[in-house]
């Protein structure tokens, strides 16, 4: 029996349309975002209430320590590169990263794909001049397409249609590939095929032969492999066009609850998450766990109130915060965060972004970060959990399973010369393949020593 939702919850979930809502599109047709919405509110949702109470459970598990987020994808998904390859590329980094951290601290970790879903991005402008012209800025392809010119540029609601069966075979591919045999631990060495040899990857051979060998210690010991077959990934996006995202809204069968169903988890962005705003008044109303980006001018009160309006019933799991300081900054700015939410009873999850407050253009114009300020930025995430006794419970990071050249060192030592050469991102640089499982080996090491 179906259990349908209150007048009150109803009616609750169309306030965001009464308040402030900012890095919305200037959609010059109205009306055909209506037709565009009530299209979208048909279609089957892309995720069940079901799998967010899961995660839930297990984002509460880091929140004690006893289990660690690794939330990983591109900065903005492009429709041109939905492909299987490019999907498969990007589980396989998760997967690789997630066997060293497993393997390295002995602790589970928790897949979560910053995919099927992103994207839409939030932009510093609405409008973008090259050589004389203005045109609306590039707010991903669910709003807009990237070539410069007025017709690729004029935001367009059918392209919240196409999000959305991107978003589905992004997601067929992600259960078919974990559940398909692709994601089995006895696979290891499989997921490094076909990448150029260099010092990560000699270091992940030798971890992938010492996780066969245990291996195969277990299975004479008699170990059912069942478990080792298969693994859990979600998906994650940030809920920042609200049209998408009100649609995607559900009302649960089991609980008459509403749930996202566009992706398991949802954040709400450093720039989109004032206490009055539309942003945080819809996705309050949500069951799903959440994340909000909190970035270096965020103060304790601010953390305090989005906690009381987000989960004011303090549930284990239902809240994370995901911390975007810059290497300069987090080790001035956290501790007064960790310390005052966790003083005041509060239970979140906190989760690095080392990504988004370390970016930098280079001499020649390419937006880029670099690898030893990036995970320095991690380091400092570390030192500040570990001095105040609190639990560093995940990593963010913008990744891609290629191997692009786009954000500075690495064993790679990635110069200024090398960015040109595969420099593919649409809108913030990515750690490559490589980067990426460099990454995952030092904060193995830095969860064995917390």
């Amino acid at each position: 029996m179906s259990i349908e939702a209150s007048p009150e919850v109803l009616e609750g979930l169309q306030r965001w349309r009464e308040l402030p809502a900012r890095q919305q599109p200037e959609w010059p047709d109205p009306a055909a975002v209506v037709r565009a919405t009530e299209e979208l509110r048909g279609y089957p949702p892309l995720v069940f209430a079901g799998e967010a109470d899961n995660l839930r459970e297990k984002l509460a598990m880091a929140a004690r320590g006893e289990a660690f987020l690794l939330q990983g994808g591109d900065c903005a998904e492009t429709f041109a590169e939905s492909t299987a390859d490019r999907i498969r590329n990007k589980i396989r980094t998760i997967l690789q990263m997630a066997a060293v951290l497993t393997y390295g601290a002995s602790l589970p970790v928790i897949k979560m794909g910053r995919m099927a879903g992103q994207y839409a991005k939030p932009r510093s402008s609405d409008l973008e001049t090259r050589d004389g012209v203005t045109l609306p800025a590039y707010r991903g392809d669910a709003v807009n397409a990237h070539g410069f010119t007025e017709q690729e540029r004029i935001p367009d609601p059918r392209r919240l249609l196409e999000a959305y069966h991107r978003s589905a075979t992004t997601i067929n591919l992600i259960r078919a590939f974990t559940y398909g045999g692709f994601a089995d631990l006895r696979e290891v060495h499989e997921w490094n095929r076909g990448f150029t040899a260099n010092p990560a990857y000699a270091r992940y051979e030798v971890l992938a032969g010492e996780i066969d060998r245990a291996m195969r210690f277990m299975r004479a010991c008699g170990v059912d492999f069942d478990a080792l077959r298969t693994v859990d990934m979600y998906t994650s996006h940030e809920a920042l066009l609200l049209d998408y995202e009100a649609a995607m809204t559900r009302i649960d069968s089991r609980s008459g609850l509403p749930y996202n169903t566009s992706a398991h988890f949802v954040w709400i962005g450093e720039r989109t998450r004032q206490l009055d705003g539309a942003h945080v008044d819809l996705l309050a109303r949500v069951r799903n766990p959440l994340g909000v980006k909190l970035g270096p001018t965020t103060t304790a009160d601010d953390a305090l109130a989005l906690a009381e309006r987000l989960d004011p019933e303090n549930t284990p799991g239902r809240l994370t915060f995901i911390t975007r300081m810059g290497a300069g900054r987090v080790r001035d700015v956290l501790p007064g965060l960790v310390e005052r939410v966790t003083g005041e009873g509060r239970t979140v999850t906190w989760v690095c972004d080392p990504m988004h407050g370390n970016t930098i253009t280079s001499p020649s114009g390419y937006k880029t970060r670099e690898f030893a300020t990036v995970i320095d930025e991690v380091h400092g995430f570390f030192e500040v959990h570990h001095a105040l006794g609190t639990v560093p419970g995940g990593l963010h990071v913008e990744l891609t399973g290629d191997d692009v050249t786009e954000v500075l060192g690495g064993s790679e030592q990635v110069d200024e010369a090398a960015l040109a050469r595969r420099y593919e991102t649409l809108v913030d640089p990515r750690l490559n393949h490589q980067q990426s499982l460099e990454m995952a080996f030092d904060v193995a090491e830095m969860l064995r020593g917390h």
